[in-house]
């Protein structure tokens, strides 16, 4: 698979970088960032995916969360892929912000006309992940995964629906619970269809009732003055419900006066590298 340098910028004595590539996936051309500590220079590395949120490019994350320092440190590669398809040219794409362009939720869509690009959810665990290891110093062994509301949504489900295929798992303010809420509603039933029991094998509140890997450690980052924590959109309750059930360890963190925007991730993502750091170097 041929990969496009589209940028690279030194940084934090590594390189931040951006590549273009022709996704089998989902049928179009995809970006993503990637984060070269200088450990990679001379051998391979962890690597960190994070998923970002309704809205986000690659580049969110990249050029507001302040991730570099502390993966140049840790010696851990960071990915951070776009969050749906662009361009697919498919009817009604554009019209809302929280669904089509920009809000793939990290499902495969099994409906019209969504189904032929929209399949964020095997382009994450599976394309993505081959694409890195066959073209960077990346450990194939040693992956985790992370993200920020929608992408906490991605990350949750991608690590309880994969057990032991990644090494930890964090998030930001995840949708933790999206066929009891408004957002993951919309995009389920516009995506998977109106059969709420296919909608059940990408919820983490569900997944979480029934896993039976190995153990996962969570780290969860929710702000208290999140607008989407009032709205009930993020619902952590009803997942950390589940998780206690099933003794899944959790640490959710409620943190006074942040709300869901990238200053509330810029002020914790070390602690979410550090806690990665933790399994990916061990």
């Amino acid at each position: 698979m041929a990969l496009t340098q589209v940028s690279s910028n030194k940084c934090s004595d590594g390189y931040q970088k951006v590549f273009e590539h022709d996704s089998s996936e989902l049928k179009c051309k995809m970006k993503f960032a990637i984060y070269l500590p200088p450990k990679a220079e001379s051998s391979k590395c962890p690597v960190f995916y994070w998923l970002s949120g309704l809205t986000c490019t690659e580049q969110n994350f990249i050029t507001k969360a302040g991730s570099q320092q502390a993966a140049s440190e840790h010696g851990i590669i960071i990915v951070a892929p776009d969050t749906s398809p662009r361009g697919c040219n498919i009817e009604g794409e554009d019209e809302s912000w929280d669904f089509g362009t920009g809000a793939g939720f990290y499902v495969n869509a099994t409906q019209e006309p969504w189904k032929t690009n929209y399949r964020m959810y095997s382009y994450v665990t599976e394309e993505l992940p081959r694409l890195i290891n066959s073209n960077f110093p990346a450990d194939p062994e040693k992956m985790s995964i992370s993200g920020h509301s929608m992408g906490g949504h991605g990350a949750l489900i991608c690590a309880l629906k994969n057990p032991g295929k990644y090494k930890s798992v964090s998030a930001f303010a995840p949708i933790c619970n999206p066929i009891q809420c408004a957002w993951g509603q919309k995009a389920f039933s516009g995506y998977l269809g109106p059969d709420k029991s296919t909608w059940e094998s990408y919820d983490a509140t569900v997944l979480a009732e029934s896993y039976s890997g190995p153990e996962l450690d969570v780290l969860i980052d929710q702000g208290r003055d999140d607008q989407f924590l009032s709205a009930s959109q993020l619902l952590p309750d009803n997942l950390i419900a589940a998780c206690s059930k099933k003794k899944i360890p959790v640490v959710f963190r409620l943190q006074q006066g942040y709300d869901h925007s990238y200053y509330f991730i810029f002020s914790f993502i070390n602690d979410h590298i550090k806690h990665h750091a933790k399994y990916l170097n061990a």
